[in-house]
């Protein structure tokens, strides 16, 4: 039992890294917060910052959602009550979470996208490279950020369905589970993004606001 809170407690300490934070105090002398669209997430950065500073975050936020599915799951310090999956997905969730809701910056971080696709890398590399290429083709025709990840977080347990139940390939079931617990975070996180889309007033990518 103590392995697992151990793992819980270090995912969502990483999870609570403000990238984005930090580096537009760095760089700037800014909260990320409290310019363009708000959000303390890559797409932000990129857009207040500049490309380089926002390819940073959005690999940085990327690698905290692998290291504590992928490294931060592995901790052993007594037998976890759950088997080895199980434990990375619960990995996995305290990292997004501590993202979205980072214990450093008063509980306001960014929409865990970038994370999530990191946890996804450490688990199914495959559905993760399907949801990349529908955000890219998503992005290329729209130009907006936001439909882009929300296409992605709902392609996610489409494609696990598809693998799982049409192409017969072995899908843990708790990932599959999981994937629809994933695809309706993304979506919550995005509620913002969706009135202003519903209103017509969504920002697009490469446009300030």
């Amino acid at each position: 039992m103590i392995t697992l809170l151990l793992i819980v407690l270090l995912s969502y300490l990483i999870g609570s890294i403000p990238t984005s934070i930090i580096v537009g105090k760095a760089l700037r002398g800014i909260d990320i917060r409290q310019h363009g669209s708000g959000n303390a997430g890559g797409t932000n950065v990129f857009r207040v910052l500049g490309w380089k500073p926002g390819v940073f975050v959005m690999a940085f936020d990327v690698f905290k959602g692998f290291a504590a599915t992928f490294w931060v799951a592995r901790i052993a310090i007594d037998p976890a009550p759950v088997g080895f999956e199980i434990v990375q997905l619960i990995a996995g969730c305290a990292v997004i979470f501590g993202h979205i809701w980072t214990i450093f910056a008063g509980f306001r971080g960014g929409k865990g996208v970038g994370t999530a696709a990191g946890m996804l890398l450490a688990l199914y590399p495959v559905a993760l490279l399907i949801c990349a290429i529908v955000f890219a083709l998503v992005l290329t025709a729209t130009r907006i950020v936001s439909i882009s990840s929300i296409s992605a977080a709902l392609t996610l347990p489409l494609v696990l369905t598809i693998f799982r139940f049409v192409l017969d390939q072995p899908t843990a079931l708790p990932l599959y589970i999981f994937s629809f617990f994933a695809s309706s975070l993304i979506i919550f996180t995005h509620r913002s993004n969706i009135k202003r889309l519903l209103q017509g007033t969504e920002n697009k990518f490469g446009r300030k606001k």
